[in-house]
């Protein structure tokens, strides 16, 4: 018997989006509910990134789904959304605590309209407790959450991640636990309540740094070193160090190693030093043997030792990477005439990408077609679109 999940995604900006298409990849029937206007990524993209008029935000998190347009405020929606989620095997938000139950459909309504539902819910800081109200977004949760401060230094104070990698972490922990939830539900017939926070993921991205911290509680002073090591609990040179005409990434690394490989005397007496203890000391020695280096002559000679490192590259140099293309990591699509970059599902399947159905330009591109399987007739679909009750585009003869 062939199954195939399906999920009714109320879910906007990324950390929803992010799941939802985690699990669309892997082959879910994904339903995204838009209000009549479209989603807010369709609206909005950083850096003014549209591909003729499409935003990028949309593209980023929505791919292999189906766009459903409905005005959930009007009464007529009721009937036709719980039809909806009825036929649906999981239920995934992200709005705020409470507006799910305001729309009557939160969790304990539906679970009296579908027992065994799958429900999960994606909040800034969680659905209960003293700031479940507060805004929840990924810069406000790397601030919240200790990630911005461990990656910032006494020089240059508490630093942002260059991307939004909470919302992307709680969007995997997130479907994660949907499948997981979606296993139960096929073991024993029960539905599950999923809930997951931005706050939540934040930490849990820092699981290893913060056991360590949490086991020896060093305090704040942990978090003064060099502004070229990498973090507040590896010795050095674990960091980032400029070159003549590069910076290079260096990892954990044996001392006699780093000395042979760049033939230094200064570093060799430096060779009993405790890395951690005098990490400062030790990553400033090897900052001023790499500064006058060109970017070539220390791989080769790095490679010659077994030393760990990598160039640091930017976004232009990352398109082009040999072992990026080689993993299929980024895909070319057609966009209204044009085409575009995507990012590719990060898994790989008996050794292949999963495939790629399209993101759904148009809002409510579905819409006749979802409502046809729900078993409407196509004289009731065109009256509700006509109401405006659902929005679709208009046919063709």
């Amino acid at each position: 018997m062939l199954l195939k999940m399906r999920v009714v995604s109320f879910c906007h900006y990324l950390q929803g989006p992010a799941c939802t298409q985690y699990l669309a990849d892997m082959g879910a029937d994904v339903i995204k509910i838009e209000p009549p206007n479209g989603a807010f990524e369709r609206h909005w993209s950083g850096g003014k990134s549209f591909i003729n008029g499409v935003s990028a935000f949309l593209l980023s998190a929505n791919r292999n789904k189906r766009s459903f347009a409905i005005d959930l405020k009007r009464p007529e929606a009721q009937a036709i959304i719980r039809r909806l989620i009825g036929s649906a095997d999981a239920v995934v938000e992200n709005f705020r605590p409470g507006v799910m139950d305001r729309l009557g459909l939160g969790y304990d309504e539906l679970r009296k309209l579908k027992p065994e539902i799958i429900y999960a819910s994606a909040t800034g800081l969680g659905a209960s407790g003293p700031d479940r109200d507060r805004p929840g977004q990924d810069l406000l949760m790397q601030a919240r959450s200790g990630l911005m401060a461990a990656t910032g230094n006494h020089e240059t104070g508490p630093v942002a991640v260059g991307a939004a990698t909470i919302d992307q972490h709680g969007g995997a922990l997130l479907a994660m636990g949907i499948l997981a939830a979606f296993v139960r539900r096929l073991q024993t017939g029960k539905g599950t309540r999923v809930e997951a926070s931005l706050l939540n993921s934040g930490i849990d991205l820092q699981v290893e740094a913060l056991t360590k911290y949490l086991a020896k509680r060093p305090g704040r002073a942990a978090f003064k070193h060099d502004r070229h090591v990498g973090s507040w609990y590896h010795d050095a040179p674990y960091g980032v160090y400029p070159l003549a005409d590069a910076h290079i990434a260096v990892s954990m690394n044996d001392a006699a190693k780093m000395t042979r490989a760049l033939k230094s005397e200064r570093l060799k007496a430096l060779e009993g030093l405790d890395r951690y203890v005098e990490r400062d000391r030790y990553a400033q020695a090897i900052a001023a043997e790499l500064k006058p280096r060109r970017f070539a002559d220390v791989a080769k000679d790095f490679d010659a030792e077994g030393v760990w490192f990598e160039r640091v590259r930017d976004y232009d140099d990352l398109i082009n990477d040999p072992q990026a293309k080689h993993n299929h990591v980024f895909r070319e699509v057609p966009i209204r005439g044009t085409t575009a970059t995507l990012v590719n599902h990060p898994l790989r399947y008996d050794g292949q990408v999963p495939e790629y159905k399209g993101v759904p330009l148009d809002i409510g591109e579905h819409s006749r077609e979802v409502l046809s399987e729900l078993g409407y007739a196509a004289a009731e679909i065109d009256s509700f679109i006509a109401s405006g009750v659902i929005v679709a585009p208009a046919t063709t003869d």
